[in-house]
């Protein structure tokens, strides 16, 4: 009988911690969700001619690569196959830091262009900057379950960490597939 009360109870706390993420990411979907409106808002559907929109197309494509990548961490730490979750991990992240850097390159080339004092480059620097502060804070989540499975300690039914992480990770790869039409495509 203890044996069944364990096994209630570490899936109750499991299906707490689910609950608790996916409250989580639709609060910062609202975040998001009002960012992209005052694009809309204060900017209407111009948008500046200097936009890179090659770098723009390059980096989003890393980033929805990382998706797969991290998808494909989770599956194997699923599955119990240690070596594989950490080569994608480890993938993910090097993919995220690669955006990170193209974010950094785009920034650079953005300022001269549109300031951060102009109308468009306040919404562009403040969406950019705040997207990518959740790369950065999705890059430190998985460095942090990569950490943690070196040790082998996700196992098949123990891989919530690696799940939590990439449900995360996803959230703000789809951000993304909003943000890049708002700022590079419409016009």
């Amino acid at each position: 009988m203890a044996g069944a009360t364990i096994t209630h109870a570490v899936h109750n706390r499991l299906a707490i911690n689910r609950l608790g993420l996916w409250l989580f990411i639709i609060s910062e979907s609202f975040l998001f969700s009002v960012l992209l409106s005052s694009r809309y808002f204060l900017q209407g559907v111009r948008r500046p001619e200097e936009v890179n929109q090659p770098l723009g197309l390059a980096i989003s494509i890393v980033l929805l690569l990382s998706s797969l990548t991290a998808y494909r961490g989770e599956m194997a730490a699923a599955y119990g196959e240690q070596r594989r979750f950490r080569q994608n991990i480890l993938f993910t992240i090097g993919l995220a830091s690669l955006f990170l850097v193209g974010v950094g390159i785009e920034w650079k080339e953005a300022f001269h262009f549109f300031p951060p004092s102009s109308g468009y480059g306040t919404l562009f620097f403040t969406l950019t900057g705040v997207h990518a502060f959740h790369v950065l804070t999705g890059i430190l989540a998985l460095l942090v379950v990569f950490f943690l499975g070196r040790d082998g300690r996700f196992t098949k039914g123990n891989y919530w960490g690696v799940e939590g992480v990439v449900k995360y990770w996803h959230f703000v790869d789809v951000a993304w597939v909003f943000i890049y039409p708002t700022l590079y495509l419409v016009s």
